[in-house]
């Protein structure tokens, strides 16, 4: 099936209209036949609709309005998407052919008719691509050259996407801003996936091992049968934590930790700092750590722009300095949800984010905190066989020669 979703209309189409060119006339004395169809491809222009997209395109006058009502059945055509892609092919007369539009990475709208069919008999549905998932699997090192889990993905030869993806399953056990070494090592297997007219992506991370501070941590992907796909270690114990290691992803140094006596760098005044700074630049997502209630999000005099949540337990987290703010009082967020952004509010003498964590009314050192916290729920025993048959079929695909980050490195 043909989507007309070519990959220089992805990446290269500088305008909203391409069309195709006419074959030049034969010689010799041959009868030139103007083709029946005429195709037109490009990308959805900010503020369109479908009704403003298809208007200038040649159709016939009273086919705009009946495609925009047809389409209505099955998706709402107010909702498109700038720079998303789509192709119309139409007869010279101005009747329909062909319409795709694409909605989303894995679906697309699609309208036919025969060129002899009148409006009300056009058909419209949305369809899934067809995608190809295959097993991959990459290893890198973190090096002086590539010291961020980004620029060691890269030097590995995949993308910034694989990086995000690897950094979320082990969140809950390495703090990527400032947990990684020279000489740490890691192995993802995962999908990659491809589709037609697109440059491959990635699908979901299958397995994966890392090497840091001399530990080797290992997880799984795994279903519990009526759960949601979560990671757990060779042992069937969650990778989950009740606090994630760090509100923020990657490439965010701490610049300040928690202190009892610390000289202000603003007010230059001795007294404590009862949280940890990350140095992050400017619009950095910054993450609810837990589960929990957002207790207040606004202006907070000297930390500016700030977001306080409760958790259980007795657990509370501030989020201080940011620039914008994703949540409001009142709201319940999950671990891992954006909740603002980094910025430098406030008592501020540049861009970071002060976070800060109470227990029972008191500060504690968010970067002890975690040592003291219990995993979460591991695979039921009743599902333990199944979950070790998964274990060992993923684990192989880390060491296609045999090799994990457990054995000493090779010598080559």
């Amino acid at each position: 099936m043909v989507v007309g979703l070519t990959l220089g209309v992805l990446l290269g189409a500088a305008c909203d209209r391409a069309r195709a060119p006419k074959p030049a006339p034969p010689v010799r004395g041959d009868v030139y036949l103007a083709p029946e169809i005429e195709s037109i491809s490009g990308r959805v222009r900010l503020h369109a609709t479908l009704a403003t997209l298809l208007a200038p395109l040649g159709l016939r006058a009273d086919l705009v309005p009946a495609v925009v009502s047809l389409t209505r059945t099955v998706f709402d055509p107010r909702r498109l998407k700038t720079d998303h892609t789509y192709l119309l092919e139409r007869t010279f007369d101005g009747l329909v052919r062909r319409f795709e539009y694409e909605i989303d990475e894995d679906r697309f709208l699609r309208i036919l008719g025969p060129s002899d069919r009148q409006p009300e008999e056009l058909t419209v549905e949305v369809v899934p691509y067809r995608k190809e998932r295959t097993p991959a699997a990459v290893r890198g090192e973190i090096t002086k050259e590539s010291p961020s889990l980004f620029e060691a993905m890269d030097t590995a030869g995949e993308g910034a996407d694989l990086s995000l993806e690897l950094a979320g399953v082990f969140e809950g056990e390495i703090d990527f801003n400032s947990d990684l070494q020279v000489g740490d090592r890691f192995v993802v297997a995962f999908e990659r996936v491809t589709r037609e007219g697109r440059p491959p992506s990635y699908g979901d991370v299958l397995a994966a091992e890392f090497s840091n501070e001399g530990r080797v941590l290992k997880a799984v992907r795994f279903t519990v049968p009526g759960g949601k796909p979560a990671y757990y270690d060779v042992q069937g114990r969650s990778l989950r934590r009740f606090f994630l290691k760090s509100p923020l992803k990657f490439g965010a140094p701490v610049s300040s930790k928690f202190s009892k006596a610390r000289m202000h760098p603003v007010l230059r005044i001795v007294r404590p700092h009862l949280g940890i700074d990350y140095r992050a630049a400017p619009g950095s997502p910054v993450v609810a750590v837990a589960n929990g209630v957002v207790a207040s999000a606004g202006w907070n005099g000297d930390a500016g722009q700030m977001v306080h949540v409760r958790h259980a337990s007795g657990y509370e987290t501030y989020y201080m300095h940011l620039s914008s703010i994703a949540v409001g009082a009142g709201q319940r967020v999950g671990q891992g949800e954006l909740i603002g952004k980094v910025g430098t509010s406030g008592l501020s003498t540049g861009p970071h984010l002060d976070y800060r964590v109470k227990r029972n009314g008191g500060y504690i050192n968010p970067l002890q905190l975690h040592k003291t916290l219990p995993p979460g729920e591991p695979v039921p025993a009743a599902h333990l066989a199944a979950f070790a048959e998964e274990r060992d079929r993923l684990m192989k695909l880390l060491a296609p020669g045999g090799t994990s980050l457990d054995s000493p490195p090779q010598v080559r």
